[in-house]
Parts: structure tokens; C-alpha cells; sequence
């Protein structure tokens, strides 16, 4: 079995200074306003999740340059609606979900996306200059987890794992995947769990057939053969 990061919603270090969320005008100084048609007022979708943020201007033409969050930009690429969050204000930690990001929201239909060099460039309807597009740097990009492509068959996505019950053969309760770790030959569930003494403890388990024995995404539960003192 194998993860994608695809929709990994762990970010990489980011050095992304605060910009308004309208951008700035080279010449004057002066917040740059965003075409009205890119705004989004209503309320966001319940299932987006971050995906990369908009590294800069990509040619004349208001194409936009965007960087994945994971090596596996699939997810980005299928989904034809992107919805563009301001990065957060300098030493805040960012939160787990858009509903409480202040600001003002864009939201872009994306005509055409490709790889290039490790980041994907995107034309976006309504963008056609390269000035709008520099308007967007910083943003955050997210997508509706119902944008995904499928994944293939014993593949997962991190962010289906994140908040699975693991449970052993014996139906003692390991606690609760809270992240993972790739460490380049597979990846490793954190298991985040309540100690008998009061605090938490962590339990490292490999994702992987040999100690895999179910995943049940839908009913969000692993079960594992691994024991509660290793």
C-alpha cells in the first residue's frame, strides 16, 4: 500500500512575506484592487484543502505560478476551480480550515495547468494580465477534496488518513493518525494518543503490507499488527 501527498495538507516551510490580499502596484506603492469577477463572497466549500500557494507571475499573459505543497501535484492539476486564500499575517500559525481566514477570498476557473519545473503554471478565466496575476502572489491555493482524482487501487491520500482510528487485531484502541512522515523508502502513521499518567504520547507504525491488515476510509479506521508496548 502507498500514500499520495497529493493532498497533503502539511505544509513546506514557506518564506512568503504578508501582502494585502489586493497586492501592490509597482510604480505607486498603493494596494493593487483585484477584478470584481475574481471575488468570491459566498461561503466556502466544506471539504478544501491546501495544495500549494501562487509563487509569482508566470509570463505576459496573466498566467500564475503556483508551488505544490507535495511532489505529486495530480490533485492540483485535475481540479478546474481553485479557491485563492491571503497568506497568513507574519508568525501566525495557519489554521486547519479556510472558514476562519479573514480577507478577501478569490476563487478562479482554470482554463489550462501544466507542470513546469516543479511548479504548475495555470491560465485562469478572467486573468489576462500579467499585473492581475502578480496581484496573486502569496495567496494560498486550495481545492475541494472532491476535485481529486481517484487514486489507484491501494493508494491513499494523507489527508483521508489524517484523524483515522488505529486499532490493533486484538481491538485495542492505538490511538489516532495525526500525521506522516515520508522517509523516503515508505511512509510512517503518527498515532497520537492519551497517556495512562495524563499528556500524550506518539506511536510510529510503518504504512506498510507487512504490519497493514485493514484501511477503511469511509469509516475512517486502520487496524494494524502492532501492540500497544512496542
Amino acid at each position: 500500500m502507498s500514500v499520495s501527498e497529493s493532498g497533503r495538507p502539511a505544509r513546506k516551510p514557506l518564506n512568503l512575506a504578508p501582502r494585502s490580499a489586493a497586492g501592490e502596484d509597482r510604480a505607486s506603492g498603493q494596494p493593487r484592487a483585484l477584478p470584481q469577477a475574481l471575488l468570491y463572497t459566498e461561503p466556502l466549500p466544506d471539504d478544501l484543502i491546501e495544495v500549494g500557494y501562487v509563487a509569482a507571475a508566470y509570463g505576459i499573459r496573466g498566467w500564475i505560478k503556483v508551488q505544490p505543497h507535495a511532489d505529486d501535484a495530480s490533485a492540483l492539476l485535475h481540479a478546474r476551480r481553485w479557491w485563492l486564500l491571503p497568506a497568513p499575517a507574519a508568525g501566525a500559525i495557519a489554521p486547519a480550515t479556510p472558514r476562519t481566514e479573514a480577507g478577501v477570498q478569490v476563487a478562479l476557473k482554470i482554463a489550462q495547468s501544466r507542470e513546469h519545473s516543479g511548479t504548475v503554471v495555470a491560465q485562469a478565466t478572467g486573468v489576462s494580465d500579467r499585473n492581475v496575476a502578480e496581484a496573486l502572489k502569496g495567496r494560498r491555493v486550495w481545492i475541494r477534496r472532491s476535485d481529486f482524482p481517484a487514486p489507484e487501487e491501494d493508494e491513499f491520500y494523507w489527508v483521508d488518513l489524517i484523524g483515522c482510528a488505529v486499532s490493533n487485531e486484538q481491538g485495542e484502541a492505538l490511538g489516532q493518525v495525526s500525521g506522516l512522515i515520508d522517509n523516503g523508502a515508505h511512509q510512517i502513521l503518527q498515532v497520537a494518543y492519551d497517556l495512562p499518567e495524563g499528556g500524550a504520547g506518539e506511536r510510529l507504525i510503518p504504512f506498510v503490507d507487512v504490519y497493514l491488515r485493514t484501511v477503511d476510509i469511509a469509516g475512517k479506521r486502520i487496524v494494524v499488527d502492532w501492540g500497544l508496548d512496542y
